[in-house]
């Protein structure tokens, strides 16, 4: 009997009936309705896929999608997904963090997931901002951030995300904002890496931290303040794309096309598989250089889970397929009477 096919499934069939409790105006919106398309996309179906979070305004996110998911607990996502892939390598498996969850009390486990490149799709939402908990500063707010608990602001120097998953050794390192044209493409392949692929997000808070990222989203400036990334192409930008970036020595520079006799030859070509230039590319912040859109960084790995299930097969081809039985009764043995 032929094999039905059954019909591939819409962006609409990713929602879900239950009703989206983000404050009105929230970038998580765009970044759903991003992710909901994205699964459609590449052909994804409800019953292999799992999105699975932990605390914050992101983390209501498995709610929200008619998929397999689970709201775990404060910045234990990572634990919970690499459990999940243990199990069921086959699932296509997405974790939602923001930049509380994920960088503060969850630093750690987003570390070591990525370093082990665990096959999972991690989004971090950064909006600068406690949002859930009304307002607090967070690791990525900017220094002096004045908030409820920084009235006379914060002292702290902010976590960079993206340099962050490059020490860790992510081996996908992306960065797009919730309403930009690149978030669609740069989530497609992220799901499409094998490997642990980390996005960064840029989100608006507009009730705790409204604009934050005006400078890269904002209909009038945004070209002149982002560099979108394209593999072996020069790094231009600007509204008349007459500017680039070069660079002097071991330092990046800011230059216009056509001054001082520099072409698209003198500038810097993207390379996603050059990690020195990814760091550099994460280092740059507006005002002084532009903040960089799209893929950073990329390469292939083995994955943690076939690193496992070769360690298994090979204890298999050594010592037999085993038994419960014979597990229990193995080594020293008591009898309780």
């Amino acid at each position: 009997m032929p094999e039905t096919k059954l019909p591939q499934l819409k962006a609409k069939d990713f929602s879900s009936d239950q009703d989206v409790r983000w404050c009105p105006g929230c970038g998580d919106y765009s970044i759903l309705n991003a992710v909901q398309r994205v699964c459609a996309n590449i052909g994804a179906t409800r019953e292999n896929s799992v999105f699975i979070s932990g605390i914050g305004c992101s983390s209501r996110f498995p709610y929200y999608m008619d998929t397999y998911g689970f709201h775990t607990i404060h910045g234990r996502a990572p634990g919970f997904v690499t459990g999940v892939k243990m199990a069921n390598p086959d699932l296509t498996v997405w974790m939602v963090t923001g930049d509380g969850d994920g960088l503060s009390i969850g630093g750690n486990h987003l570390m070591h997931i990525l370093r082990r490149n665990v096959n999972v799709n991690a989004l971090l939402f950064n909006n600068r901002i406690y949002g859930l908990t009304k307002g607090q500063y967070s690791p990525t707010s900017e220094t002096g951030k004045k908030t409820k608990s920084s009235p006379m602001g914060s002292l702290d120097f902010p976590i960079n995300p993206l340099s962050l998953a490059l020490a860790a050794e992510a081996t996908f390192v992306a960065r797009a904002t919730d309403k930009d044209r690149v978030l669609v493409d740069v989530l497609e392949r992220a799901a499409a890496h094998k490997g642990a692929s980390f996005v960064e997000i840029y989100q608006n808070c507009n009730i705790f931290n409204d604009g934050a990222f005006d400078f890269a989203t904002g209909k009038d400036v945004k070209d002149d303040n982002v560099l979108y990334l394209e593999h072996g192409k020069p790094m231009i930008f600007g509204a008349n794309k007459d500017k680039g970036l070069r660079m002097v020595g071991n330092r990046p520079e800011v230059v216009k096309l056509g001054e001082n006799g520099v072409t698209e030859d003198d500038l810097l070509f993207h390379d996603e598989t050059n990690k020195p230039m990814a760091e550099m590319l994460a280092d740059l912040h507006y005002p002084e250089f532009p903040e960089a859109l799209g893929v950073l960084y990329r390469e292939e790995k083995a994955t943690y889970e076939e690193l496992v299930k070769g360690q298994v097969d090979q204890a298999i081809a050594k010592r037999g397929p085993g038994t419960l039985e014979a597990l229990f009764n193995a080594g020293d043995t008591y009898d309780v009477v």
